[in-house]
């Protein structure tokens, strides 16, 4: 018995609800693909399929074994494809995932950009705040920003990712700059809502003693104006109503352009990372694998980040 055509057999039949459906797709009599089914059967030890004159339904096995095979067969497409055309033929589907705020502005914009070097690839772009279980909802891989908690996934560090204190030059001129953490006690401080994250407060490095060491000390400045929507204390920010702490993929561009200004940098915490993370897997799929390396170029680039 060939294993991979019987596997092809079964799937098709099996999608397609219907033995003289998948036998037109292929070409060959429908007799043909009931004897291949019929071996199968046999070599596995189990019933797939309830075929009647009528209609052919799974078994609790076949359902099973069809989520297998699929797989089984688009990994063997995705290896064919590694290595013909230079090894840059990629197929199939891709399902990512990536934070709200991070993948409207730098997840989105790519991913027609990288469909356009891989016509053969669609994608499915899923932007959500919460923790998606990657393996539990279909998902090939998903973009995360910060530190990550332990867990089976592979993660691939693309990028840093910096906090800093950050204001208009209107309101920097109309109410000073802060020359240490201390002193935004004397500022707007445009701050999360208790009810959202960064419960310990902006993280600022400070001197340790005299011997030139830092260590990293966290502060909960106050304000007139919270919100638990970050992109809103963007908008605050810009708008000139107060400082704002916020992540450098969110703030370069402006501070490039001079519309806003970035202070207390010399107390700035040390970075953490944009990540990549996907599901333990033996052979990656190659589109999974492009993708990856199509995000680590473009992180790469300063001029990514500041809107060029």
């Amino acid at each position: 018995m060939d294993k991979l055509k019987a596997f092809e057999s079964f799937v098709s039949v099996a999608t397609r609800g219907s033995l003289t459906a998948a036998a037109k797709a292929e070409g060959v009599a429908p007799a043909i693909m009931g004897r291949r089914l019929d071996a199968l059967e046999e070599h596995l030890g189990v019933k797939l399929l309830v075929r009647t004159t009528r209609r052919i339904s799974l078994t609790h096995e076949g359902s099973a074994f069809l989520e297998d095979c699929q797989r089984l067969l688009s990994d063997v497409a995705n290896a064919e494809a590694s290595v013909s055309e230079g090894g840059v033929k990629a197929t199939g589907h891709l399902r990512i995932t990536a934070p709200a705020g991070f993948g409207r502005r730098h997840v989105a914009p790519l991913v027609p950009r990288f469909r356009s070097a891989h016509p053969d690839v669609t994608i499915s772009l899923n932007l959500s705040d919460r923790v998606v279980d990657l393996a539990g909802e279909g998902f090939d891989c998903a973009v995360r920003v910060g530190d990550l908690p332990d867990s089976s996934l592979v993660s691939v560090r693309i990028a840093d990712n910096r906090r800093l204190c950050v204001a208009t030059p209107e309101y920097l001129a109309r109410r000073g700059t802060p020359r240490a953490p201390a002193e935004l006690v004397q500022h707007d401080c445009l701050t999360l809502s208790s009810d959202a994250s960064q419960t310990r407060g902006w993280a600022f490095r400070v001197p340790l003693g005299d011997d030139g060491g830092t260590e990293v000390m966290h502060l909960k400045p106050g304000g007139p104006l919270d919100c638990s929507d970050g992109q809103v204390l963007h908008d605050w920010c810009l708008g000139g109503w107060g400082i704002a702490w916020r992540s450098t993929w969110e703030v370069e561009a402006e501070i490039a352009a001079g519309r806003l200004v970035a202070v207390l940098e010399d107390f700035a915490a040390p970075p953490n990372g944009i990540y990549v993370v996907f599901p333990q897997r033996k052979h990656l799929p190659l589109r999974v694998r492009l993708w990856i390396d199509f995000l680590k170029h473009q992180y790469a680039q300063p001029a990514f980040w500041k809107g060029a």
